[in-house]
């Protein structure tokens, strides 16, 4: 993987300089500007054109969700992580909705921060080899769009490691329909080896991804989404039902 530019915007300065002082120690990163006002941060992003931004909401001048908005209409390119103080559930979807990859809620230490910059970076390189033509690549980043949409639909929140897992997992079973039957052995491991861990962490991880979305008591949204009744009160479906649930749903819906 190719150095990645980073811009970190974070009002606590202790934070900012743990993060910078962590990343620039891994020769993987660059961190190009710090800042804690959203303004001056608008302004390294313009000049800089990072890879990946890491920013808080709350700052000085234009806040979080303002940067996020102005990524989002100007710097396509440049993926948002969200650190924020703020753990009420809204503010984290709302955060998703204006263009952020993952949002974290403090405390959290800078290596955890590091592998959702690689997990964003890997999931590109992905999607770039995988179609040169512009068309293909809308598709992968609509399809993103599309996964992402029925999680916070259904209450799953994009912190968790099995947020990313069940994601991919899902975009796999899009491409090959038939990777669904062979989850143990080809699934998991395709998954694990793309993001550098073991198949039981994988499956595990998407397990409790799934148990928080059904804690959650959103059964209902879930069965909206699905336009049938596929589960009733604390009925839950297995990783490979879920995932090929939605890669149905997915599929069907690019055919019409």
């Amino acid at each position: 993987m190719k150095t990645a530019n980073l811009v970190i915007l974070e009002s606590s300065e202790d934070f900012m300089d743990e993060l910078k002082t962590y990343f620039e120690g891994k020769d993987e990163f660059n961190v190009c500007a710090v800042t804690g006002n959203g303004n001056a941060g608008i302004g390294y992003i313009d000049r800089f054109k990072p890879d990946v931004v890491i920013l808080n909401l709350v700052l000085g001048g234009r806040d979080g969700f303002g940067v996020l908005d102005y990524m989002r209409n100007n710097c396509r390119d440049c993926k948002a992580i969200v650190v924020s103080n703020f753990a009420d559930e809204k503010i984290v979807n709302s955060a998703i909705a204006h263009g952020a990859s993952y949002y974290f809620v403090k405390p959290v230490d800078p290596q955890s921060v590091a592998d959702r910059v690689s997990d964003i970076l890997s999931d590109r390189d992905v999607e770039y080899r995988v179609a040169e033509d512009v068309r293909a690549k809308r598709r992968v980043a609509s399809l993103d769009e599309k996964i992402s949409n029925i999680f916070i639909s259904i209450g799953i929140p994009p912190h968790i490691k099995g947020y990313v897992y069940l994601r991919e997992g899902i975009k796999m079973t899009v491409e090959d329909p038939s990777i669904i039957n062979n989850v143990t052995k080809e699934l998991y491991p395709n998954i694990a080896e793309k993001f550098g861990t073991s198949a039981s962490k994988v499956e595990r991880a998407i397990r409790h991804a799934i148990e928080v979305a059904w804690n959650r008591g959103r059964v209902d949204a879930i069965n909206a989404i699905f336009g049938v009744r596929v589960y009733i009160g604390s009925e839950r479906p297995t990783n490979s039902e879920f995932i090929a649930l939605v890669a149905d749903k997915l599929i069907l819906e690019e055919l019409l």
